[in-house]
């Protein structure tokens, strides 16, 4: 029997945990997932606006972890964190993908006016950072316009998924004009059906991109 490769989620908030299983289950069900979750990351960023030197420590001391489990890759499924995970892609010999990467690079290959819609506030400004970097890197000439979907994040903290989904669909037409609409993070990817019924912009989600990727990376 072949081995499995393991791939290790490090998860910032119990919520992003179901969408990335579903979408392994669904795209990949071969490799061997292993679940890192640490509540506190989300937390802890949501006090500080900028990401202090101890959370790019943390991010080094998860990652090192992971690796000394057996990891092949590692998949961060939190979209606040981005420098610091960064730092720890430089301290380790395997893939490390932040949540958005697949899904930005998608997105600017649709065109130029691409939309998100975000849950997670103190997120937005690491996104927006990594989408322009992306664009740079394309050559491409996207824009970002961000909507922050108040009070959808606590309805889903609460077990509210309906709410949460409600609340996301009811801005979405806002960006209706735009040629793709991101849902930001891992967690407002179970609002892809209610927003796909009131918009006809092509819909993109974190969760399936990044395991495309992240299957890729492993394979070489």
């Amino acid at each position: 029997m072949s081995k499995k490769p393991r791939v290790v989620l490090l998860h910032g908030t119990p919520v992003a945990v179901e969408p990335i299983q579903r979408a392994f289950a669904t795209r990949w069900p071969e490799a061997e997932i292993v679940d890192l979750l640490d509540a506190s990351l989300s937390i802890d960023r949501a006090k500080d606006h900028d990401l202090t030197p101890r959370m790019f420590e943390r991010f080094v001391e998860l990652g090192d972890y992971a690796h000394r489990i057996g990891a092949e890759a590692i998949l961060v499924t939190c979209s606040a964190f981005g420098p610091a995970i960064e730092r720890m892609a430089k301290e380790l010999p395997v893939p490390v993908l932040k949540p958005n990467e697949a899904m930005f690079r998608e997105a600017i290959g649709r065109g130029r006016r691409i939309g998100m819609l975000a849950t997670f506030a103190p997120s937005v400004l690491t996104m927006t950072e990594e989408f322009e970097q992306f664009v740079g890197e394309a050559g491409a000439q996207a824009t970002l316009e961000t909507i922050v979907v108040e009070g959808a994040m606590d309805a889903l903290r609460k077990g509210d998924a309906d709410r949460h989904n409600a609340l996301i669909a009811a801005r979405a037409p806002e960006l209706a004009h735009c040629d793709a609409i991101m849902l930001a993070h891992f967690s407002t990817s179970r609002a892809l059906a209610a927003v796909t019924e009131v918009v006809k912009t092509p819909v993109l989600t974190a969760p399936d991109a990044a395991v495309d990727r992240i299957r890729a990376a492993i394979a070489g």
